[in-house]
């Protein structure tokens, strides 16, 4: 590296926006991000995009907003030029607002831009080609704008070598119109190309309802199927929205969507605080499912923290993180039993043949019976023949022999403990579980409603109710503490001193008792007594770490609920236990009455429940 004297200089305006390019165009699926802010900024109802070669060949972008006059077109194509900010940077009621998105853009790549305002006779085009602007010109369009982008990154190749493949970045620009269109439900969205199967999202009315509609569209339909609506407010934030049942989760983040005033952000904040609502019902390694929108003053929050506005900066974080944790929690609280959709829709499957399975889920055909075979009296009997048999083997639905062949077990099966041999009485059929009618394989409980069949997995779903229990039993008073012979001084960063002091009173009701001990320095005279021997110093800077990040100290209550959870797995009703016909009902309306009961602590199921219309159509009566 020189080190020469160099004589400062006035960057060129191409160079400066090659710079803001690279800082906000970082990808052809940042590129349709950026135009489809200004479709929706603009008004739009109807908005169209259509790629090539993943994005970096053709980007177009056609909505029906309000348009631009000629002689704004070169203003548009302009830096810092912009309609949508005033002069209080911290008021920003649009998406876009820096005006930076068209030049940066036009500067790296092949640009046109064609407009027609309201009530304008004809549109004007401009074209920019690697920061080169063109003269304005008449053009024939339907009212609205159209910004076509060709040979992204031609004027910056290097940049071509940090592209993923033409499939990574066409699925890129399709998550990106997903994430725009849940927070827009009434726009229509159209995705198109030739890289791509064609994505239409027709519009639906901004309600509850048709949020409903749009998340089944983007979310898939058995998101829709199990979800659980979120509304709540406090201290002028409201959160709305729809999240997962426990039971319905994912093995990454990838389908939390999180909107702060209409905008798409990812945020650390908002994750953390999706775990921490369902810390209680799913593993470390699986995921909630959730879509929630967050509406506050403008003023409260700081959307030009980032190049891209990817990331945003809440004026108080701690309010956001408890209103999500607080709003989910009581949604799953008061849902009462649901059972995930997927577990019943995964057992029908079980029962149906293969290629019924690659045609969706088809229904079974209804037995016809084959006509009766011309009689051979000197060929004697065969059960291949005989019209009596009771199914044609050809015609049947999942039921056949290669059908059943994943159910032959070898072995014989165990004894059944059946509760079924008396009437069910009616009230209990009217229950959410139902009446126990048997136990099968000394683990699984059947019961029966009016209308389905229910399986319950028994020590899955007692382990649940025992961790509830001993949960509100730790939690109920100050947890026993162990004073320590010698108190543990901890050396710290003197802010996660001050942090840690600030926290005490709760810590100390979990047992964990800490005092300043002079500048940087933390001294703890008593420890947990459920935690037994405890490193203290990797504690207590883990929790540090965590009040710095989240503005809360629930490390500790995670260790404290884990040795509940693993008490509760071995203090709970083992497999291979025979229940009685009144202990499996008692089981069951306890269920009923303990929230979260759908899971158990490790995130599976404890139940799965069939519709009777389903058992029907899989046995071809409907």
């Amino acid at each position: 590296m020189t080190t020469a004297p160099r004589t400062i200089r006035q960057l060129t305006d191409t160079v400066i926006n090659q710079i803001a390019a690279g800082e906000v165009i970082e990808r052809p699926a940042s590129v349709v991000k950026e135009l489809v802010e200004n479709a929706l900024d603009a008004g739009s109802t109807r908005i169209e995009v259509a790629t090539a070669g993943g994005g970096l060949s053709l980007i177009r972008v056609t909505d029906n907003g309000g348009g631009m006059p000629p002689e704004e077109l070169p203003l548009a194509v302009s830096r810092h030029c912009t309609s949508k900010l005033t002069d209080d940077i911290h008021d920003i009621r649009s998406l876009g607002f820096r005006g930076e998105a068209l030049p940066s853009i036009g500067s790296v790549a092949r640009l046109s831009l064609r407009s027609r305002p309201e009530g304008a006779d004809s549109a004007a085009e401009i074209s920019v080609e690697g920061g080169r602007v063109s003269a304005v010109k008449p053009v024939a369009a339907n009212r609205g704008t159209t910004v076509e982008v060709r040979d992204l990154f031609f004027a910056t190749p290097a940049r071509l070598k940090f592209m993923k493949s033409e499939r990574a970045e066409t699925a890129a620009i399709t998550e990106v119109v997903k994430r725009m269109a849940l927070a827009f439900p009434q726009v229509r969205f159209t995705l198109t190309g030739t890289d791509r199967n064609t994505l239409e999202l027709p519009a639906v009315p901004a309600d509850g309802e048709g949020l409903l509609r749009r998340i089944a569209q983007v979310m898939g339909r058995d998101f829709a199927e199990n979800t659980l609506p979120i509304e709540a407010e406090r201290d002028g934030v409201s959160l709305s929205g729809h999240a997962s049942i426990p039971s319905f989760s994912r093995g990454n983040a990838m389908l939390q969507y999180f909107y702060v005033n209409g905008r798409p952000v990812r945020d650390k904040l908002l994750t953390g605080a999706i775990r921490g609502a369902y810390m209680d019902a799913l593993p470390r390694d699986r995921h909630a499912v959730a879509a929630l929108f967050i509406t506050l003053d403008p003023a409260l929050v700081d959307v030009n923290v980032h190049p891209a506005k990817a990331d945003v900066r809440f004026r108080d974080p701690g309010l956001v993180r408890g209103l999500i944790v607080g709003a989910i929690r009581h949604a799953l609280e008061i849902s009462g039993m649901r059972a995930s959709t997927s577990g019943a829709d995964a057992m029908l499957a079980a029962f149906q043949r293969p290629e019924q399975r690659a045609e969706g889920h088809a229904a079974p055909q209804r037995y016809t019976p084959p006509p009766r075979p011309a009689q051979h009296p000197s060929g004697g009997w065969s059960a291949a023949t005989s019209p009596t048999r009771p199914l044609e083997m050809s015609t049947a639905s999942g039921f056949a022999e290669p059908g059943q062949a994943a159910f032959d077990v070898g072995a014989a099966l165990s004894a059944d403990a059946r509760a079924g041999e008396v009437e069910a009485a009616p009230e209990l059929m009217r229950t959410p579980l139902g009446a126990a009618r048997a136990q099968v394989h000394e683990n699984y409980i059947v019961a029966q409603t009016e209308d389905s069949l229910v399986i319950v997995d028994q020590h899955a779903a007692h382990e649940r109710l025992v961790y509830e229990a001993l949960k509100e039993a730790l939690h109920a008073r100050p947890l026993p503490a162990q004073m320590l012979l010698l108190p543990e001084i901890v050396d710290l960063p003197e802010e996660d001193a001050d942090r840690l002091a600030a926290h005490a009173a709760f810590l100390a009701r979990f047992g964990l008792g800490l005092e300043r001990f002079g500048p940087g320095a933390i001294a703890v005279r008593e420890t947990p007594s459920m935690l037994g021997k405890v490193d203290v110093p990797q504690l207590v800077r883990d929790l540090a770490d965590e009040i710095a990040e989240n503005d809360t100290a629930d490390t500790l209550k995670e260790r404290i609920d884990h040795i509940a959870a693993t008490m509760a797995c071995h203090g709970s009703v083992r497999s291979g236990r025979r229940l009685r016909a009144e202990e499996m009902n008692a089981l069951l309306r306890q269920m009923e009455a303990t929230p979260g009961s759908g899971t158990c602590n490790h995130g599976r199921p404890t139940y799965i429940e069939l519709k009777l219309t389903d058992i029907e159509r899989l046995f071809g009566r409907r």
